[in-house]
């Protein structure tokens, strides 16, 4: 893991930059604490992406965000007021709380407030919805090994309309795949870390592999994917993952700045979608992403493909908003593959054809994703060629008016109809 040398004080220094899990898109490369007052200034995508012209037309007001993950600490400057009751999936003790700092970290890149220097949330206008998991593998919070499972279930059936998993495993059940279906049936825009293995092993990881996922890879801020961003055909955007703040573990006590992770990219996708949707609140998932797909920043050669670096390309929330680049299609049409999605709308209270039943095992698996082993992440400086961008500048992929460039390496490119099946 890497971690910077300089350190920024509040009162005292706490942060002993332990890593408090091992989840694959968890708190990569922890750095030492920043006093509160520093968090927006180091929230550099923040005013690549324009966001004072993005809030003038929407900051998500309006749109519920599911964030499935080690919990929510709801009293946090950037919080109070911003989240909702959720649920406890860990069946430990019927409560919320974050046990590990990551959830919290996930919620206030989604829906902060900034207030009194907290982090500034991308959708200040969005509300938190809770769910409870044990991601960090803490033995405490392990008594349902299906936790991950019932998180998706019930925030599939809970009025949050985007479902934010900010982390990933190397395997997969069925149980899993059928909850992700779940979710996508009930008209649920889902989005998963791809994971931080990119410049190791890079093997693909769920849920982001599901075809009903939007799996999100992680930029810096010289605009490049960065190295430790898996990627494969199951990329569909990035957003910027490196270099952004977050709390430093379960104590709540400091910021640490430098934090890297397809974690972070994934609730700033989840963000840019709230603000989106709130604009357009009457849109489906699949047009909600389809713009998403069609206004994100990219090459001038990416017509009718993707990356398997990048994806669609950068998140761009500003070219939509206050441009109107994109245009959201057909309602019922799934941009990920393609396919006819009858329940798009959110109408539906179907369930997946073959549903497990609590407490089985998935065929084929004897872990669950909580059980999984996570991989290491690994950091290492970008090599990789940039493109140009679509206006023919060097610098490639807009943010919103603030260039970054991505990845475009040989064979990067796949047909963008062309899905992977898990």
């Amino acid at each position: 893991m890497a971690a910077g040398k300089t350190t920024r004080s509040r009162k005292r220094l706490t942060c002993s930059l332990a890593l408090v899990g091992a989840w694959a898109v968890g708190f990569a490369g922890l750095a030492p604490s920043a006093a509160a007052a520093d968090m927006r200034a180091e929230q550099w995508y923040l005013d690549a992406m324009h966001v004072e012209d993005i809030w003038k037309k929407s900051t998500g007001k309006g749109i519920k965000v599911a964030v499935i993950d080690s919990g929510v600490n709801a009293s946090t400057s950037a919080l109070k007021g911003q989240v909702l009751a959720g649920l406890d999936a860990t069946k430990t003790d019927g409560k919320t709380d974050d046990i590990s700092g990551h959830g919290t970290t996930m919620a206030e890149l989604i829906a902060g407030t900034g207030r009194g220097g907290s982090v500034q949330g991308l959708a200040p206008g969005a509300k938190i919805i809770p769910f409870r998991t044990n991601i960090a593998g803490s033995k405490k919070f392990a008594k349902n090994r299906w936790a991950v499972e019932d998180a998706i279930r019930a925030a599939a059936d809970s009025d949050a309309k985007i479902i934010n998993m900010s982390f990933a495993y190397p395997s997969k059940t069925q149980r899993l795949a059928e909850a992700v279906k779940y979710a996508h049936a009930k008209g649920k825009l889902l989005f998963a870390g791809v994971g931080n293995n990119g410049a190791d092993d890079n093997v693909r990881q769920f849920p982001a592999a599901f075809p009903e996922v939007v799996g999100v890879a992680a930029t810096t801020s010289e605009g490049v994917v960065a190295d430790f961003s898996q990627h494969g055909a199951y990329v569909d955007i990035a957003a910027p993952g490196k270099d952004i703040p977050g709390w430093c573990d379960a104590k709540f006590t400091d910021y640490c700045v430098g934090q890297y992770g397809t974690s972070h990219a994934t609730a700033i996708a989840s963000a840019s979608a709230a603000l989106i949707w709130s604009a357009h609140p009457d849109w489906t998932a699949n047009q909600v992403l389809r713009v998403m797909f069609e206004s994100a920043g990219k090459g001038e050669d990416w017509k009718g493909k993707v990356s398997s670096h990048a994806g669609h390309g950068v998140v761009r929330p500003n070219a939509h908003l206050t441009r109107g680049l994109g245009k959201p299609g057909d309602p019922g049409v799934s941009p990920l593959a393609g396919e006819n999605t009858a329940a798009a709308d959110g109408g539906s209270s179907a369930s997946p054809a073959a549903s497990a039943s609590p407490g089985t095992s998935a065929p084929g698996s004897s872990q669950s994703p909580q059980d999984a082993p996570a991989p290491g992440s690994t950091v290492a400086g970008s090599s990789e060629n940039a493109a140009k961008a679509d206006d023919g500048m060097p610098l490639g992929l807009v943010l919103g008016g603030a260039a970054a460039v991505v990845v475009v390496a040989g064979g990067a490119f796949v047909l963008a109809r062309r899905r992977r099946t898990p």
